[in-house]
C-alpha cells in the first residue's frame, strides 16, 4: 500500500488457510493500527487491553464480545476486560489501538456496543456533517456526510491519513490527479499532501489522521 492510490483493506491483507495474519501499518507513540485477516473458524483469544482499540470490519462476519459484526460495522472495546476475535467466515479489519493520552470517545459511541459508521450521520442538503469518533493527542478517528455538490476544498493535513469510503462516490484530488473512490474502497494521504475532496452524489466516509 502507498500514498494516493484506490485500494480496499481486503486485498491488502487477504485471509490464509488455517491461519491469522496482522499486518502493521503504523506504530507511534503508543498508537497503533493493523489489518488482520482470520481464516474461518481461526481466532483471537481473548486478552485484557489499558487501551481502548477501534475494530472496523472490511469483509465477513466475526464474534467479539458475544455480538456478530459483519462488513461495515465497528466496536469501540472496553478496558481491562478479555477481548476476543473469532471468525464466523473469512474475514479483513481493521484494529485501531489508541494511546490513553488524553482519549475521548464521542458520547453517542458506547464502549463495547456495535455500531455502524455509515449510519452515524445523516445526509442534508447543501451541507457537510462531520462527527468525532474519537480522538487523543496524535490520533484521530472521524465520519463525514456529504451532501451532493459539497466538497472541501484543496488543503494540507498535519498527518497521514487514511481514508475509508463508506457510501456513495467521491472525488478525491491528490498532488494533482483525481480518483473516484467508491464505498468499500480506502485511499491514503501522505502529511502535507495537498488534497481536496467532492461528493458525487451524496458521500460518506470515515477519516483516521495520524500526528507524528
Amino acid at each position: 500500500m502507498s500514498f494516493g492510490e484506490i485500494f480496499t483493506i481486503q486485498d491488502e491483507n487477504e485471509p490464509v488457510r488455517n491461519c491469522t495474519v496482522s499486518r502493521e501499518i503504523y506504530n507511534h507513540a503508543g498508537n497503533v493500527i493493523t489489518y488482520f485477516s482470520l481464516d474461518k473458524d481461526s481466532d483471537i483469544s481473548p486478552e485484557l487491553y489499558n487501551n481502548h482499540k477501534l475494530l472496523i470490519i472490511s469483509s465477513g462476519q466475526v464474534e467479539i464480545l458475544s455480538s456478530s459484526l459483519t462488513e461495515g460495522e465497528c466496536v469501540i472495546t472496553p478496558v481491562n476486560s478479555p477481548v476476543g476475535v473469532k471468525a464466523l467466515s473469512d474475514s479483513v479489519y481493521t484494529e485501531i489501538l489508541f494511546n490513553s493520552g488524553g482519549f475521548t470517545m464521542n458520547e453517542a459511541i458506547k464502549s463495547g456496543e456495535v455500531f455502524k459508521l455509515s449510519e452515524l450521520v445523516p445526509y442534508q442538503e447543501g451541507r457537510i456533517i462531520n462527527m468525532d469518533i474519537a480522538h487523543n493527542d496524535k490520533m484521530k478517528f472521524a465520519v463525514m456526510a456529504f451532501a451532493e455538490g459539497t466538497g472541501l476544498s484543496e488543503h494540507a493535513a498535519p498527518g497521514d491519513a487514511l481514508i475509508f469510503a463508506l457510501d456513495g462516490e467521491g472525488i478525491i484530488g491528490y498532488e494533482g490527479r483525481e480518483y473516484h473512490i467508491k464505498a468499500g474502497e480506502n485511499f491514503r494521504f501522505a502529511k502535507n499532501g495537498k488534497h481536496y475532496v467532492k461528493a458525487k452524489g451524496n458521500f460518506k466516509m470515515a477519516l483516521l489522521l495520524t500526528l507524528d
